[in-house]
This record gives structure tokens, sequence and C-alpha cells, in this order.
């Protein structure tokens, strides 16, 4: 059975890496397709944009300290 400490470090980097990859989807959408614009007004565009630019480095920056504390046995042993 896997423990607890690596069942919590599975789950984070998982959720982490999701929201990296809707944020990589959320510009892709943004910058190549018409559908990501649709209705909105340019102003509502950037603020799409910048909303995903902000999920991927969150999401990088979770994935970084994450993987921090494996390595240095802080939290993950």
């Amino acid at each position: 059975m896997m423990d607890l400490k690596q069942e919590l470090y599975d789950l984070l980097h998982k959720q982490a890496d999701a929201d990296r990859q809707k944020g990589i989807l959320s510009l892709k959408l943004l910058s190549e397709l018409s559908v990501g614009i649709g209705d909105h007004s340019t102003e509502d565009f950037y603020k799409d944009a910048n909303e995903a630019l902000k999920m991927i480095a969150s999401a990088d920056e979770r994935i970084e300290t994450l993987e921090k504390l494996m390595d240095s046995g802080e939290v993950f042993k």
C-alpha cells in the first residue's frame, strides 16, 4: 500500500499539472482559435490571457515547491 505522504504528494502534483494544462489550453484557444475570443471585448481577451498565464505560473511554482520538498525530505520523506 502507498503511504499517505506519497499519495498527498501525487495528488498535489497532479492538481498543479492539471491547472498548468488548463492554462496552456486557454492560451492556445485565445491565440489560435476565434472561439477563444467569441463575443468578448478586447479587454476581456487580455484579462483572460493574463489569467491563463497566471494559472500556468502558479502551477509551475507549486510543482517546483513540491519537488523541492520531496528532494529535501522536509515534508515528503
